[in-house]
């Protein structure tokens, strides 16, 4: 059996990999960059562009189950550039495994697809995409999850899964930022704070992709469907991301902005850096205002009946293994010490 993993270079992409190693799949990877740490544990390493649907189809040829877990994340950007990865790209790859008789294609999506920028209080699947989307990340996004549930057939079962907020030791994107922020004195609640969030250790984000996997057939429940994935433990937003300060010994934020007034500033910061043409993220956008401010958490009965889904690490059990490896890797880049 081999899989090809794209985007194996990321933090998720990684952590997958490693699973399907300790499967004894063989695993392939197809990344923007080269990265000899999966080169050194056995994984098959391809470098390329996902728009290029020449380097695809050779990275899909000869496997037999795809999770394209790449994409290009962030809340700030140029459309094309959003399009070429997430829909271009993921186009490629469904006209790739059909060229290649793959049979399984697992998609990594987001809840963000169906974000209008009000609370999610505990929606399932069956809440409609918006009509519009605050950034282009989540726009794009939905259109590639649109394009992969729609391929799949009698040849090619396709899933969707939408993990939340992945994190945990070895996270090179939320944690640092967040980090960062903070020791900056740049981080601010937007509100009181108390709304709800639901995230996904990253062992159990890995635990919903081989689930789906090997439940994935073409007349399984789960064929052509999304689902949510996250930890069923919807905590208190900000009492959640001073607990994850605290595993780097950085002192909590309790300074606030009101969520009327960080939008109508990430409306200000998103119009000044299109008039002076800055590519750089701005310190706050709309979408980060709402998201910042309103609840998401979802009913995972779905996952959990279709996937037999179960999130075996808990968000208490996750901080403290957090704050060991934080401990252990206190001289890294990824986890500067405090």
């Amino acid at each position: 059996m081999r899989a090809l993993v794209t985007g194996g270079g990321g933090f998720l992409g990684k952590a997958l990999c490693q699973a399907l190693l300790a499967r004894g799949v063989k695993v392939r990877s197809l990344s923007r960059g080269f990265y000899p740490e999966l080169t050194a544990q056995g994984v098959e390493c391809e470098q390329g562009d996902l728009a290029d649907a020449a380097v695809v189809s050779h990275a899909i040829q000869g496997c037999d189950v795809v999770f394209h877990v790449a994409a290009k994340a962030g809340v700030w950007g140029p459309y094309a550039e959003y399009h070429r990865a997430n829909v271009s790209g993921t186009e490629n790859v469904i006209a790739a495994c059909r060229q290649h008789g793959v049979k399984q294609l697992v998609y990594t999506s987001s809840p963000s697809v169906v974000y209008s920028g009000h609370d999610e209080a505990g929606i399932d699947e069956s809440t409609p995409y918006p009509e519009h989307y605050l950034t282009n990340y989540p726009k794009t996004k939905a259109i590639g999850e649109r394009a992969v549930l729609a391929a799949n057939s009698p040849t090619l079962a396709t899933v969707s899964l939408r993990p939340h907020l992945i994190w945990g030791p070895g996270d090179n994107h939320l944690l640092p930022r967040l980090i960062e922020r903070a020791k900056a004195g740049r981080l601010r609640r937007v509100g009181p704070g108390t709304n709800r969030v639901d995230t996904t250790y990253i062992e159990n984000a890995v635990s919903a992709h081989l689930s789906a996997w090997d439940r994935l057939q073409p007349d399984a429940a789960c064929a052509g469907r999304a689902y949510f994935i996250a930890n069923d433990e919807p905590w208190p937003l900000w009492d959640l991301i001073n607990r994850m300060l605290a595993c780097a010994e950085v002192p909590p934020v309790h300074r606030t902005i009101s969520p009327r007034l960080a939008y109508g500033i990430g409306a200000l910061l998103e119009g000044a850096y299109r008039l002076l043409g800055r590519s750089d993220e701005p310190p706050m956008t709309r979408f980060v205002a709402r998201q910042l401010s309103t609840e998401h958490w979802y009913d995972l009965s779905a996952a959990k009946r279709d996937l037999g889904y179960v999130p075996a690490v808990t968000v208490e059990d996750g901080l403290r293994r957090l704050r060991e490896r934080m401990k252990d890797e206190a001289g890294s880049a990824i986890f500067p010490p405090s």
